[in-house]
């Protein structure tokens, strides 16, 4: 016991010693076993006020884990609750949160109905991750559009959305409404691609009253890179107290009416073209494979 002590007889020796090791670049346990130290105190007296290195810290992300583990606990989880969760190990969970308070034992009934969630919380993120994969991949197959592919998805388009002669109401006119951007997008590419000029086109929105107007006027201005004060006037649509609208909050934008100018003879060539379609559909067609 005597030699013992007698290590540590020169302190300020000894601590100038432990500094220059740590100034180096040394660890904790380095320096400890180059002095041959034993005593945690004495050693933490020995660096007092000296930063450890760099390389000695953990990295952020654990202290993210630890953090979040903390979280967890307080929120009532159990360490296989949170190992689950976050993928590390129980004895890592237990030294991070071993000074909070032991969660409360929940009803069986309940613990059940907290798993089964968890559960389906993640087979709603494999789903969604799956769902994603698949149209991601089906926007790489589409690549480049021919100018004979965006004519012919035009055609479709309008004759879905645009405005339709009938016998009994003739009118051969060229006009577009839809609520969808991307719509809206693809149907002015198209018009760009018949030869239709910007100058020929009418705009004009459509939207419930108690929306943001202004602001839906803005956003389907800046989308067509058309200025706001060139719009034909808003149509505004009254609102029914006893309704229960779903199409409701910031993304609500109403719809916008895209309409040509002296557009009759292009408004034939749309309808002679979807007839067109109609009957190359008719036609025995090679399937496309998934």
């Amino acid at each position: 016991m005597a030699h013992s002590k007698s290590k540590y007889t020169d302190f300020e020796g000894l601590r100038e010693r432990a500094v220059a090791l740590r100034r180096a670049g040394l660890s904790r346990r380095q320096i400890r076993d180059r002095l041959h130290i034993d005593n945690n105190d004495i050693l933490n007296r020995l660096l007092q006020g000296e930063p450890p290195p760099e390389w000695t810290k953990r990295p952020n992300a654990k202290d993210d884990l630890r953090a979040r583990a903390r979280e967890l606990r307080l929120q009532g989880w159990t360490y296989d609750q949170i190992q689950v969760e976050l993928g590390c190990s129980k004895s890592s969970i237990s030294l991070w949160v071993r000074d909070l308070p032991k969660p409360e034992r929940r009803d069986p009934a309940e613990q059940a109905r907290l798993a089964s969630r968890k559960r389906w919380e993640h087979e709603l993120a494999v789903r969604e991750e799956e769902r994603q994969r698949i149209k991601e991949a089906a926007v790489r197959a589409v690549g480049e559009l021919s100018a004979r592919e965006l004519f012919l998805v035009g055609v479709g388009l309008y004759w879905a959305e645009g405005s339709k002669d009938k016998p009994y109401d003739r009118r051969e006119s060229v006009t577009f409404v839809n609520s969808d951007p991307g719509m809206i997008q693809v149907y002015l590419a198209w018009l760009d691609l018949l030869g239709v000029k910007r100058e020929r086109l009418r705009f004009h929105v459509m939207i419930h009253e108690n929306a943001d107007v202004a602001d839906a006027e803005q956003y389907w201005a800046d989308l067509v890179g058309a200025d706001r004060s060139t719009f034909n006037k808003t149509t505004l649509k009254r609102h029914n107290p006893k309704t229960v609208r779903k199409n409701v909050g910031d993304t609500y934008r109403g719809c916008l009416v895209v309409k040509v100018l002296k557009g009759a003879d292009l408004y034939r060539r749309i309808e002679g073209s979807w007839y067109g379609i109609v009957l190359g559909a008719a036609q025995p067609i090679d399937g496309m494979s998934d």
